[in-house]
């Protein structure tokens, strides 16, 4: 099985009534429910670990989820209110407005030994849990349980309207990519993290740490990765018509997890051993999916009858 682990909440997606009015839609999102999808629509077997509302926007996002195939048995369940997240479209960026206090997502607590991570393949992590101290400190825990056993997926997926102190936050994002054998960025999260150095010398700098492969998302310029075998790996985006990037992102990890699972080449040594050409076809996999993403209004990630998997 794959876990993602971290929020689930409702985008209010900035759309247009008939009169050409701005409004908004509500649509299921939150970086880690969306890999979580992501993965299950794909065909992996998934389950989300998190919290989850008992209120109406909790139901729809267990129903989005069931629907997608996601495993709910490992989430928690709580009658806090669900977080919202109000997006606005800036320059082709999606800008978020978080209203977070006190819900199910950020309350959520870790229930040590609730999974069999002999039976995890991998644990994705990252994004707006990552930046309470609670959700922090809850995620350090699963990921000791897990580290044994299961390969670490993180994407910090930075929201800096939410970060309060940024030398804790950079020091926190250093320690979760310490434990992580794959570190997804997109090229705004990196100079949100680490502004102008080169990415090359970053990603040295993890791989040496002993991070397996470092990814940064470049947009419609298309993805670039570095692993200590297979060398460095570019790859294009497609041509699209974009309607958003809300969740391109995320459909670009679930992906790429899933490419991986694919190939037989997530397990943690296996990720060590994989080949260029294997890794290629995993980021070229990924780029495809994230843009077909972006066709569709919200955080819509493919189905596997929507994209071929390359052969």
């Amino acid at each position: 099985m794959l876990i993602s682990c971290g929020d689930a909440l409702i985008d209010f997606v900035p759309t247009r009534n008939a009169e050409g009015r701005e409004a908004v839609m509500p649509a299921v999102g939150g970086s880690c429910l969306n890999v979580a999808i992501g993965m299950a629509r794909l065909g992996a077997p998934t389950g989300f670990v998190g919290g989850i509302s008992t209120d109406l926007f909790g139901r729809m996002i267990a129903d989005h989820a069931t629907a997608s195939h996601v495993e709910l048995g490992l989430a928690t369940r709580s009658d806090r209110q669900t977080t919202l997240a109000f997006v606005r479209i800036v320059a082709g960026e999606s800008h978020y407005a978080f209203y977070d206090a006190e819900t199910a997502t950020r309350n959520w607590t870790y229930r040590r030994g609730s999974i069999p991570f002999a039976d995890v393949e991998a644990l994705h992590v990252g994004s707006t849990t990552l930046v309470n101290d609670q959700g922090a400190a809850e995620t350090k825990a699963l990921i000791a349980d897990a580290l044994m056993s299961s390969t670490i997926s993180f994407d910090p997926n930075c929201r800096p309207n939410l970060v309060k102190d940024m030398s804790a936050y950079l020091a926190r994002m250093a320690e979760f990519a310490q434990s992580a054998d794959l570190i997804k960025m997109s090229d705004v999260d990196f100079a949100y993290l680490f502004g102008d150095e080169p990415y090359q010398q970053r990603a040295s700098a993890l791989l040496g740490q002993g991070t397996s492969l470092v990814v940064i998302t470049l947009g419609n310029n298309g993805a670039i990765a570095w692993h200590a075998g297979a060398g460095q790996i570019e790859v294009t985006a497609p041509k699209v018509e974009v309607a958003d990037t809300i969740g391109a992102g995320d459909s670009f990890q679930a992906a790429l997890l899933f490419a991986l699972h694919k190939q037989g080449r997530l397990a943690r040594q296996q990720l060590k051993a994989i080949s260029a050409d294997e890794l290629r076809r995993a980021l070229s996999f990924a780029a495809n999916c994230a843009g077909l993403t972006c066709t569709r209004p919200g955080a819509d990630p493919p189905w596997s009858r929507e994209i071929t998997w390359p052969l």
